[in-house]
């Protein structure tokens, strides 16, 4: 017990609890907006594929310009330009929707869930390039459960932002949401830069330099070298479970209620409580789970999740259930399969981890909410009831969990 504790204790160091508070403040940015983004999907329901569709293209296109300011810059300023860039589009958002008569704010809201989509991989993603970056030592990989940690309470404190303003979307629509995140968001990115700072060591001294390489560097390393092909496809099936999932839950959820104000409450306190479970566990049995279970058995063990949720929908497709599953899963991802990703990661050379990461994080994962849609759509098309459609998709989850296990081999992490 006393080895267990020494363990736990030796994960908070000041460097881990410094990158914990930039996780902060990144999510709680994200997840101030997370609650209006759904109800934008619930509110467009019927034309969700064609929005992931643009929103799959957009990031296809996005990505070499990143790619292209990853080796024209370094970390510091790679991480300032991306920050101020979406920083700057919440204004011009919030802008908008001040002056747009009703019919422009109906298009407008469809435009801010594309951008949503994108808003949240980038944000997220760059936050994690400077955290593989930084964090790349065996020792340090004992880091990322407190790391993701401060994302959690960073999450709760945005969803709970959200559901205090949730009462004044109907009058206000984005404007207190908006505000919210650019305040929370340019916070977050001081204290990226202050982490940058204060990294000395020889290992990390590449991050103050220019990278260098050419812009399609990130597509073409992810369709040419193998082992970043099985990454991307692991992503690609990920993000198209968990779109099934979410789309079998949006469904539910408008039969549920089809008030606005109540839909953004219920999504804000679903985001509370994935927080307080998994919280504690990001903080005293992340670490601990890696080292016990290894890379390859977690990252195989997501499609068996993925499984058992889909059957309980075919059983119970209720309200309760919707919650029950969406906490599970994002419990399962955000306390261990995610910090164990990004492990992978962080053992990919220096290229791949500024751009082919990126461009996994955001192609392939709008790919994989793409094709998820379309897999949904199909089987509405086939008149199959929304709880069923999800037993279809097991045999991807067969897949899914041979790709986690090809990972592992690929880069010979375990």
């Amino acid at each position: 017990m006393n080895s267990l504790f020494i363990k736990v204790n030796q994960t908070f160091t000041k460097q881990s609890l410094l990158a914990s508070i930039f996780f902060f403040f990144v999510l709680s940015s994200w997840y101030v907006l997370r609650p209006v983004r759904n109800e934008m999907a619930v509110s467009n329901v019927d034309n969700l594929p064609l929005l992931l569709a643009i929103g799959a293209i957009a990031m296809l296109l996005v990505n070499p310009i990143y790619s292209w300011a990853a080796s024209k810059t370094n970390l510091r300023k790679l991480l300032t330009y991306c920050y101020l860039f979406f920083i700057s589009n919440l204004l011009m958002f919030l802008f908008a929707w001040r002056v747009l008569d009703l019919e422009g704010v109906v298009w407008l809201g469809r435009a801010f869930y594309i951008w949503c989509n994108i808003y949240s991989f980038f944000v997220v993603s760059i936050f994690w390039v400077v955290i593989i970056n930084v964090f790349r030592s065996s020792k340090t990989r004992n880091f990322y459960g407190v790391i993701m940690a401060g994302g959690s309470i960073g999450a709760f404190v945005g969803s709970e932002i959200s559901k205090r303003f949730s009462t004044s979307f109907n009058d206000y629509g984005l404007e207190f949401f908006s505000i919210s995140a650019i305040i929370l968001l340019f916070i977050g990115l001081c204290a990226g830069l202050f982490l940058i700072n204060s990294t000395n060591s020889n290992q990390n001294k590449e991050s103050f330099k220019p990278l260098g390489g050419a812009s399609f560097d990130g597509i073409k390393n992810a369709l040419t070298k193998k082992d970043i092909r099985s990454i991307a496809i692991y992503v690609w099936l990920f993000t198209g479970l968990m779109t099934i999932h979410w789309m079998t839950a949006i469904s539910i959820i408008e039969s549920w209620s089809s008030d606005s104000v109540e839909r953004i409450a219920l999504f804000s306190r679903m985001e509370q409580m994935v927080t307080v479970l998994t919280l504690p566990t990001q903080l005293l049995l992340t670490s601990l789970i890696i080292n016990f279970l290894g890379v390859k058995r977690i990252l195989f063990l997501y499609g068996i999740a993925f499984l058992l949720i889909y059957i309980i929908y075919a059983v119970s497709p209720t309200i309760s259930i919707v919650i029950f599953a969406t906490v599970f899963l994002r419990l399962f991802e955000y306390a261990i399969n995610k910090p164990t990703r990004e492990i992978v990661f962080s053992y990919l050379d220096q290229n791949d981890r500024y751009k082919s990461s990126v461009f996994i994080d955001t192609f392939f994962s709008r790919l994989g909410d793409l094709s998820g849609s379309l897999f949904i759509t199909l089987g509405q098309s086939l008149s199959l009831g929304f709880s069923i459609i999800p037993i279809l998709a097991i045999p991807i989850t067969g897949v899914f969990s041979y790709f986690g296990i090809r990972i592992a081999r690929e880069r010979k992490i375990y």
